[in-house]
């Protein structure tokens, strides 16, 4: 059985990445690329689908220990795990080093004290643990193959096969250190080099901190804040600039639930709120790279925005279900790929103008086409902007008209005009003027619940929603303003979890609800940053950041977030890491920073 999903380390090489759990165990794993299938599918089934165990030797009818205590080496993604034992210390250093060539994954075994007995055990299986593949040795190396896929398997250490899983039995003594490596490769091709374990372990160390020394932020919560760039910089994929919302898919929302979704691919949303996060602490190239990664993906269809694409660009994203996965803790159905590709959601519009206008903003070097494709994703929503849609959070029940939606057409609109007035671009200034003036009026006339003065989720409905704290932070209405103090008190009163933590919207249990599912879902992690942003622009300092704090303590003992946040339970759900949550944490680090709002 899987670990909590706190108990989880990531690990990567900026195209893939991996879970470790804290007993040692990979049960995540997708080769070559974030999108791929897995060859450790454990974390959705059982052992039967794909694991690889290191850790000191344990009885069979035992459960392998814990570690003692792990950590990141330094500000990377160097993982190190030990473990203190009857007969010695012993640690694992896990990583994967920034790719030039085949993807790798290694670990190596090194000996404290003591002289402590050592297993590991490595169970591959191709396709989300559906295939068990031919493994044999070639020219001293052993070697999994199933269809196009071969995985190399490197060691010192003696192995041997039993029960279709590849074992080293092993005692580490102090000072002594064992290298294991998994490389691969297209079964077609020829061996993958023999990794170098030491010298690329130096490598990525060397990697991960000149590439630290470029932040900016130099505040006092400056250990979170780098721990959430690492984070949102190993979600990148290195050869486009593309950014996945999260290396999983079907973690669930809802444990035992059907709210699990493949989160592998490029939400333009959350890639552009990264974008936002990391030009602001100094990542200007990661912000260009991206910038070119939307270009090229939009490019030839800009009018028919998708909200999200795969890592390189790719337009379909057909879902399926892997019926012979049983879930994590029994959450199903597990889902491969993402049928909100083709949703309609207008926010997404606004999102990227926003990021294209910070890029400018910023003095990130000029490029002619993205001016055009803003100029173009205008003209657009002039057409399309009273249209109903599914809206931020992709419901699967029917389009309303949802008034974060229109708020955020109304930011495309208005960042537009200043391209224009700038000028940077040509356009129709005085009409879209005359729309920025339309969509704002609509929204205040048709969103806004006078009585119980607070914005509402869609026009005409009683729900309220999250997303519209956005509303200040957009600039769509200032932080003074009675309409936007009262939606914030309102989603405090009716939002809130017990534990102070802000849920998206209301969801009805065993009943479909506006998104059109079954069952709860923890507290939205990204909700409750924006709620500690939006109660520190209206004055409310002190509370804004006791809530940052306590939200800081949900993080697992690396630093690490999910999706959302099981009051019941106490515990993280959803797709992890995730880079909806560790964006705004930044961004309210930098706010609270800014206003002198933290403690000693």
């Amino acid at each position: 059985m899987a670990g909590r999903i706190e108990d989880y380390a990531l690990i990567g090489d900026m195209q893939t990445a991996a879970l470790v759990c804290r007993d040692g165990t990979v049960d995540w794993l997708c080769l070559p690329r974030f999108d791929s299938h897995a060859i450790f599918a454990g974390l959705l089934g059982t052992e039967e689908h794909g694991f690889w165990r290191l850790g000191p030797e344990h009885a069979d009818d035992a459960e392998p220990p814990a570690a003692t205590r792990r950590a990141y080496r330094g500000d990377s993604l160097i993982l190190e795990s030990e473990w203190d034992t009857p007969r010695g210390t012993v640690r694992v250093t896990d990583f994967m080093p920034p790719r030039d060539g085949a993807p790798q994954l290694i670990r190596i075994v090194e000996g404290v004290s003591g002289r402590v007995p050592m297993r590991s055990a490595l169970r591959m299986r191709f396709s989300y643990g559906r295939v068990v593949p031919w493994v044999h040795r070639h020219e001293g190396r052993t070697v999994a193959v199933a269809g196009p896929d071969s995985v190399w398997f490197d060691t010192s250490a003696e192995t041997y096969g039993e029960s279709l899983t590849t074992y080293s039995d092993f005692t580490v003594a102090p000072g002594e250190r064992i290298a294991f490596t998994v490389s691969w490769e297209p079964s077609h091709k020829q061996p993958p080099p023999l990794a170098e374990p030491e010298q690329s372990l130096e490598a990525t160390e060397e990697f991960w901190r000149e590439w630290v020394e470029h932040c900016t932020y130099h505040g006092p919560y400056r250990e979170a804040v780098i721990r959430s760039l690492i984070t949102l910089k190993a979600l990148t994929y290195a050869p486009t600039g593309g950014i996945v919302a999260a290396p999983t898919t079907s973690l669930p929302e809802d444990i035992g639930g059907v709210r699990n979704w493949d989160y592998r691919y490029t939400w333009l949303r959350d890639a552009a709120i990264t974008l936002s996060s990391l030009l602001r602490t100094g990542y200007r190239e990661e912000a260009r790279a991206w910038r070119e990664w939307l270009l090229r993906a939009v490019a030839g269809d800009p009018e028919n925005l998708q909200i999200m694409y795969g890592i390189a660009g790719e337009r379909e994203l057909g879902e399926a279900e892997l019926d012979w996965l049983p879930g994590y803790e029994g959450s199903t159905p597990v889902r491969v790929g993402n049928g909100a590709a083709h949703q309609l959601q207008l926010d997404v519009y606004g999102e990227v103008t926003e990021a294209l206008h910070l890029a400018h903003m910023t003095g990130l070097a000029r490029n002619d086409y993205a001016s055009v494709l803003q100029l173009k994703l205008i003209r657009y929503l002039e057409d399309h902007w009273q249209e109903p849609d599914e809206g931020i959070w992709e419901v699967r029940g029917p389009r309303r008209h949802f008034v974060h939606s229109k708020v955020m057409a109304w930011v495309a609109v208005d960042r537009t005009i200043k391209l224009i007035e700038s000028g940077d671009a040509d356009g129709p200034l005085e009409r879209w003027k005359q729309l920025r003036d339309d969509i704002h009026r609509d929204v205040c006339e048709k969103g806004y619940d006078k009585e119980r003065n607070t914005f509402t989720q869609s026009y005409g409905s009683q729900e309220l929603d999250a997303s519209l704290l956005l509303i200040p932070q957009m600039g769509f209405l200032p932080p003074d303003d009675k309409r936007v103090i009262g939606t914030i008190e309102a989603i405090q009163r009716e939002l809130s979890t017990s534990d102070g933590f802000i849920l998206r919207y209301p969801t009805d249990g065993k009943d479909e609800g506006v998104d059109g599912l079954p069952g709860d879902e923890g507290a939205f992690l990204a909700c409750s940053f924006w709620m500690a942003d939006d109660l520190a622009m209206i004055g409310r300092v002190d509370e804004a950041r006791r809530l940052f704090e306590k939200l800081l303590g949900l993080r697992n003992d690396l630093g690490l977030l999910a999706e959302e946040w099981d009051s019941r339970l106490k515990r993280q759900v959803g797709n992890f890491p995730q880079a909806f949550s560790h964006v705004p944490l930044i961004d309210t680090a930098l706010r609270l920073t800014a206003s002198g709002a933290y403690g000693g």
